[in-house]
């Protein structure tokens, strides 16, 4: 399993970013493409901007749904991972990790100033690239 180089207006988008966010930002990017090395039938990644924002895609395998990475623009210090609104992924995260921060159906909410819940974040992210495979096997 790879994952596709670093998409150039990504790498561009984030540099423009306070430093603390931008930090974070690239340990959730490096998250994201250290879990889909990791996780079984995703494939590889393809690195794009969707809505402005760094999207990891699972365009070999079409095993997972998108997940987007931005700040929070209105809220300085944070930072958040989206997920698509019309699943159950956020849903099942509450779920199994009550003590993370929601921003409705669609988003994990984080502060630059707080450890990252690495585990966690990780389940919910392998979670989102198997989406579709375990969506396929239920029916």
């Amino acid at each position: 399993m790879m994952t596709a180089p670093k998409n150039r207006r990504n790498a561009g988008l984030l540099a423009a970013y306070p430093p603390a966010q931008r930090r974070r930002l690239g340990e959730l990017r490096q998250l994201v493409l250290d879990t889909a090395k990791k996780t079984e039938g995703v494939g590889t990644i393809a690195e794009a901007l969707k809505w402005g924002q760094p999207s990891y895609l699972t365009t070999e395998s079409k095993s997972g749904s998108t997940i987007r990475i931005d700040q929070v623009k209105a809220e300085a210090g944070r930072y958040t991972v989206y997920f698509h609104c019309q699943t159950d992924l956020v849903e099942t995260f509450r779920e199994l990790y009550p003590e993370l921060r929601y921003g409705g159906n669609r988003s994990v909410l984080l502060d630059a100033g707080e450890k990252l819940p690495e585990a966690a974040l990780r389940h919910c992210v392998a979670l989102a690239l198997t989406y579709h495979v375990r969506k396929r096997k239920a029916k």
